[in-house]
C-alpha cells in the first residue's frame, strides 16, 4: 500500500507540474496548453486528442465529482483552469463570487448550433459567463411489469401500493424539490411554511422507501428490484438500455431542468485558447459524439439532427411538449441552502 500510494504522489506531483507548466505560444500563435477541469464520464473519447491534433493545444484534463468540489478548488487558486462545466445553480453562484470570466461572442461565432430555447435562462442571462452544454429533467424510471398505472403525477411515489419499492435520490435539491412541486409550489422556495409542508410530505412517504441513494439504484433497477426510482433524465435512458422492462415518465406538476455548462474561471490566464476550445465543443461534429456516447441530452440544434434516429425521437432526452416552459431550473438560495440541508437532516433522521 506504501508502495502504491508513493506512486500516486508522484503521479500526482507529475500531472500537477505538466498542467502548470509555463508552456510557450505554438506555431498557430496560441498558448500550447490548456486546463480543462469536468465531470468524470463527461467527455467522449476522442474528442479531446483531436482538439490537441488541430490545434496543436495540449490539455491537461482533470476531473470532479461535485459541483461544489470545483468550486473550492477554484477557490484555492493553485492550478490555473481555463474550462469548467459548472451546473446552471453553480454558474449563479460562482457567478455572484466573481469567479467567472465575461465570454467573448466574437470568439464563439458556434454559439448560433445551440438551441435558442436553452439560452438565457434566469441563472445567467444573456448567457454572459456560461454556454449550455448538456441538459435534462428529473423524474420517474418504473419498471412497466411492476407499474401498470400511468405515472404521470409525483403522488405515484407516495402510493402505499409501491411500500419498499420505492427509491428515493440522498439529495436534498432534488427530493425536496420534486415534492415542493407535486405540492404545486416552486422548487426554489424561500418560504419556511412551503418548505416544512415537503419536509412533511416526505416524512410520511419515508415508510414506503426502499432507499435513498444517488448512484447504487441503477443496479438494483436494471435487476427489477425495485418498482420505481427518482432518476436524472441521462441516468434513466442509461438504465433502462439494460432492462427493457424499463420506462422514463416526466410527471404533470412540472419537473426540474437542469444544465451543465461550459465556462471560464478568473484562474485563466489564456481565455483566447479557452474560448477556442469551447467554441470546437460547440461544433456539431463534436457535440453529436459527445450526446451519443454519454447519453445525455446536447443543447446544440444541429448536433441534434445528427444523432441516430433513436436518440432523436427518445422523448426521454427529448420531450415533447412545452416542458422548457414547465420545467424550473434550481436556482442558487444562497444562505436559505441552510434551511434546505436541516429539514433534509431531519427528514433523514426521523
Amino acid at each position: 500500500m506504501k508502495k502504491i500510494a508513493l506512486l500516486l504522489v508522484v503521479c500526482m506531483m507529475v500531472v500537477s507540474l505538466s498542467a502548470c507548466g509555463k508552456g510557450e505560444v505554438n506555431e498557430q500563435g496560441y498558448y500550447n496548453q490548456i486546463n480543462v477541469y469536468n465531470w468524470g464520464d463527461y467527455m467522449a473519447p476522442g474528442v479531446i486528442e483531436d482538439f490537441e491534433k488541430e490545434y496543436g493545444i495540449k490539455v491537461n484534463y482533470e476531473e470532479y465529482p461535485t459541483n461544489e468540489d470545483m468550486q473550492a478548488k477554484i477557490k484555492q487558486g493553485g492550478t490555473e483552469y481555463d474550462v469548467i462545466f459548472p451546473s446552471e445553480y453553480m454558474i449563479e453562484a460562482m457567478k455572484k463570487e466573481g469567479l467567472l470570466q465575461e465570454l467573448d461572442y466574437n470568439n464563439l461565432p458556434n454559439f448560433k448550433n445551440i438551441d435558442d430555447n436553452l439560452k438565457d435562462f434566469t441563472y445567467d442571462q444573456k448567457n454572459k459567463y456560461s454556454i449550455p452544454y448538456l441538459y435534462g429533467t428529473m423524474g420517474i424510471l418504473y419498471n412497466k411489469k411492476k407499474v401498470k398505472e400511468p405515472v404521470d403525477s409525483w403522488n405515484i411515489l407516495w402510493n402505499e401500493k409501491y411500500k419498499g419499492q420505492i427509491i428515493m435520490l440522498d439529495s436534498p435539491r432534488d427530493t425536496i424539490g420534486i415534492t415542493l412541486k407535486k405540492l404545486g409550489y416552486s422548487l426554489n422556495t424561500k418560504d419556511i411554511k412551503e418548505l416544512e409542508e415537503a419536509q412533511k410530505e416526505l416524512i410520511k412517504q419515508k415508510p414506503l422507501v426502499k432507499a435513498y441513494l444517488v448512484d447504487e439504484y441503477r443496479n438494483i433497477m436494471i435487476a427489477g428490484e425495485a418498482a420505481m426510482s427518482l432518476v436524472w433524465s441521462g441516468e434513466a435512458i442509461r438504465i433502462a438500455n439494460e432492462n427493457e422492462d424499463l420506462a422514463y415518465a416526466i410527471p404533470n406538476e412540472g419537473t426540474n431542468l437542469w444544465f451543465d455548462g461550459m465556462a471560464i474561471p478568473t484562474t485563466s490566464k489564456h481565455k483566447r485558447e479557452a474560448e477556442l476550445f469551447i467554441n470546437y465543443m460547440m461544433r456539431p461534429d463534436v457535440a453529436k459524439k459527445t450526446a451519443e456516447t454519454i447519453g445525455y441530452a446536447t443543447a446544440n440544434k444541429e448536433a441534434v439532427k445528427l444523432l441516430p434516429e433513436e436518440m432523436r425521437n427518445n422523448k426521454g432526452l427529448y420531450p415533447d411538449g412545452d416542458i422548457l416552459n414547465e420545467g424550473e431550473v434550481f436556482n442558487d438560495l444562497g444562505e436559505f441552502t441552510t434551511e434546505y440541508d436541516r429539514v433534509w437532516t431531519e427528514i433523514k433522521s426521523y
